[in-house]
């Protein structure tokens, strides 16, 4: 160890430090300013409030800022949207992983273009009009389906590639169909890349403001397009407190799913391992 360079003892406490001054202090500017009172708040700063008013801005923003409400909405079009992108895109890859011809090549690639190709806006929006979905928590479902779709088909097709195909012989043998392989065999096995994908395609919805303030903005409220409209009606102007406080409620929901399926990817690589 003695015999190492000096730069390369220094390296773990140098990434250290990158990471807690990357994430750290953003983190910190947050916390410390959503628990100054507004006077404090007015130029937000690293240093401690005075008197910690954490809890009461937050029972304030949670009433005057009908947090509720915005919270049923973001969670109206996130569920849905997780559960359909994860089944569809897990079925979806299933198959390409298991077919090799060339027409199943290009619709692979076809599938997984949307990851680098933007949706357009406009023609998203007059489509959806077309149809009668334009400002409803189902058109805005469809737009997350059509964009996040290539980011599962993406992941889950790899790791669907490193299961033995035998596993899936062996339950056809038995009598069961592809439903049922899918379901009893194929599904369990995608616990670890589907936990990622859910941390990602969560994080994407759950704080999307763009898309959402497009396709229903003004008939349906999410916490992001809450947030935007109480900030700018000037209800929170210059209570930089109050902002704070709101994106620190808003992140808490992200934050348990985040916890539960870490433990996910946890478990699943080491049963795996294990077995």
């Amino acid at each position: 160890m003695s015999d190492l360079p000096l730069w390369r003892r220094l390296q773990p406490f140098v990434a250290v430090l990158l990471v807690a001054g990357l994430i750290g202090a953003p983190l910190w500017l947050v916390v410390v300013t959503a628990g100054k009172s507004q006077g404090e708040a007015i130029d937000p700063d690293f240093s401690l409030p005075s008197h910690w008013q954490l809890l009461g801005n937050l029972r304030q923003v949670w009433t005057d800022a009908d947090v509720p409400a915005a919270f049923l909405g973001s969670m109206l079009i996130v569920v849905p949207t997780v559960v359909l992108v994860l089944v569809l895109g897990s079925m979806a890859a299933w198959v390409l992983a298991r077919r090799t011809s060339r027409p199943i090549a290009v619709l692979y690639a076809v599938g997984i273009s949307g990851i680098i190709l933007p949706p357009a806006v406009v023609t998203v929006v007059l489509l959806l009009r077309q149809l009668g979905l334009a400002g409803t928590a189902i058109g805005m479902i469809c737009v997350y389906l059509g964009i996040y779709l290539s980011t599962v088909i993406f992941f889950v097709t790899g790791f669907v590639r490193t299961i033995p195909e035998s596993l899936e012989e062996a339950a056809q043998i038995d009598g069961a169909g592809p439903v049922l392989v899918f379901r009893r065999i194929v599904l369990p096995l995608l616990r670890p890349v589907l936990a990622t994908a859910t941390i990602l395609i969560c994080l994407y919805v759950w704080n999307d403001v763009f898309y959402a303030f497009f396709v229903v903005g003004g008939r349906l409220d999410t916490l992001p397009l809450n947030l935007f409209r109480v900030a700018s009606a000037g209800l929170y102007l210059n209570n930089w407190n109050l902002i704070f406080a709101y994106v620190i409620l808003m992140s808490l929901p992200l934050v348990a799913v985040f916890a539960v399926a870490q433990r996910k990817v946890i478990s699943g690589i080491t049963g795996g391992a294990v077995k």
